[in-house]
């Protein structure tokens, strides 16, 4: 795996940069090593991650908002102080149905995420 090294000690919300990375969804990438990373993702309603699946660990908690979430071919909606636990290779996604965002960590760190 290629090293990344780290991040800063402090990432400061307004001093980091929003990714647009789909329709209605955009993202910042608020702390990191190779072992671990954090990511803030805001989903207008109606945006959509995709299905997909990765060999990283995720856990997701939902600040605000509401998704259907699907992990595993089941579906179930998520909402404010909820969370999800994703393994890795297992096919996820999510629609948005309410405005709201999400704190994404992924273990290891999503190498894709810093191209």
């Amino acid at each position: 795996m290629k090293s990344f090294g780290s991040s800063k000690e402090f990432l400061l919300d307004n001093a980091q940069d929003w990714e647009v990375v789909g329709e209605g969804v955009k993202r910042k990438i608020m702390g990191y090593d190779d072992k671990i990373m954090l990511v803030k993702v805001h989903f207008e309603a109606g945006g959509i991650g995709y299905e997909h699946k990765h060999y990283h660990s995720q856990v997701t908690y939902c600040i605000d908002g509401e998704w259907e979430f699907t992990i595993g071919g089941v579906t179930k909606i998520v909402k404010d102080g909820d969370s999800v636990y994703i393994p890795p290779n297992v096919l996820h996604g999510a629609k948005c149905t309410k405005t709201g965002i999400l704190i994404d960590v992924f273990s290891p760190i999503r190498e894709d995420f810093m191209e």
